[in-house]
C-alpha cells in the first residue's frame, strides 16, 4: 500500500487502475483490496474519468504535523527570529530517505525571489547549504553507500572527484559548523546551513538561510554563519528529551 502511495509524484499524480498494477505487478484482486483501504482512509480518492488521486487525509495529516511536529514548533520561533535579523528564507529541513525534504520555512517581508526548496519539496542529498550541512555529518558507511551508488553526482555537484575528496569537502564543512554555498539551486543567492542533531548526536535535518544576495562581505556571512548555527543548537537542544522522556 505504501508503494501504491510512492506512485503520485509532481508528473504523475493521477492513476487508473490499470496502470498502477502495471507499474507495480499486483494482481487486480489484490489491488483493489488496496485501494479500498487507502480510500476508506481517505488517503486517495477517486474520480469519475480521472482515475485516483491523493486523498483529502492527506491534507488533514499534513495541518497536524504542522501543528504538533517537535522539530517544527522547536523552529518556528528561531526561525522568525534568524530572518528578523538577516533578512532572508528560512528553511527547516529533514533528512528524508536519502533525500532531504523541507518541512517549514519562515521568509522576511518583502523577499525579492522565491526558495528551491518549498515545504514538502524533496531535494537531493548533494546541493545547497540545507542539504550538504546534512550530508556533512552522516556516518562514515552511510556516505560511503551514497557516494558508491552515485559518484559522478557527487563529481557534478563539486564536491569532490573521489571519496577521500568528498571526505576533505565534507571535514571543511565541519570544522567551519556551517555549510556555505552560492547559487547552488539558484542564481544569485547564498545559502548558509547547519545541522540539527536529535538526543543521540544522530543529524535529523537542517536549519538553512538564503539569501538574496551571490556575495556577502566576510564580517557579515560571519555574522549569518553565527546565527544559523546558533539556532540549530537552540533546536538541537529543544527536541532531545529531559532525564524524564519528555521534549
Amino acid at each position: 500500500m505504501i508503494g501504491i502511495l510512492d506512485l503520485f509524484e509532481d508528473a504523475e499524480m493521477e492513476w487508473t487502475p490499470e496502470a498502477m498494477a502495471e507499474r507495480l505487478d499486483l494482481t487486480r484482486s489484490t489491488l483493489y483490496r488496496y485501494l479500498k483501504v487507502l480510500a476508506d482512509a481517505g488517503l486517495l480518492t477517486s474520480l469519475p474519468g480521472v482515475g485516483y488521486t491523493l486523498g483529502p487525509r492527506i491534507a488533514e495529516l499534513d495541518f497536524r504535523m504542522r501543528r504538533s511536529d517537535p522539530l517544527i514548533t522547536a523552529s518556528r520561533p528561531v526561525m522568525a527570529e534568524l530572518v528578523g535579523e538577516a533578512p532572508g528564507i528560512a528553511l527547516l529541513c529533514r533528512r528524508y530517505r536519502g533525500l532531504v525534504l523541507c518541512v517549514h520555512q519562515e521568509a522576511s517581508r518583502g523577499v525579492s525571489f522565491r526558495s528551491a526548496y518549498e515545504r514538502g519539496a524533496a531535494r537531493p542529498l548533494l546541493r545547497g547549504a540545507a542539504s550538504t550541512s546534512i550530508l556533512a555529518y552522516l556516518p562514515a558507511a552511510v556516505l560511503r553507500k551514497h557516494y558508491e551508488t552515485a559518484p559522478r553526482d557527487f563529481a557534478e555537484a563539486g564536491l569532490g572527484a573521489d571519496l577521500d575528496a568528498v571526505r576533505t569537502h565534507l571535514r571543511a564543512i565541519r570544522q567551519r559548523g556551517v555549510a556555505v554555498t552560492k547559487g547552488d539551486l539558484a542564481p544569485g543567492v547564498t545559502g548558509v546551513g547547519a545541522p540539527i542533531f536529535d538526543a543521540k548526536g544522530v543529524v535529523v535535518g537542517s536549519l538553512s538561510l538564503t539569501i538574496g544576495e551571490p556575495d556577502l562581505a566576510p564580517e557579515r556571512l560571519a555574522f549569518v554563519s553565527a546565527r544559523v548555527a546558533s539556532g540549530a543548537t537552540i533546536v538541537s537542544k529543544a527536541i532531545a528529551p529531559t532525564p524524564d522522556g519528555h521534549i
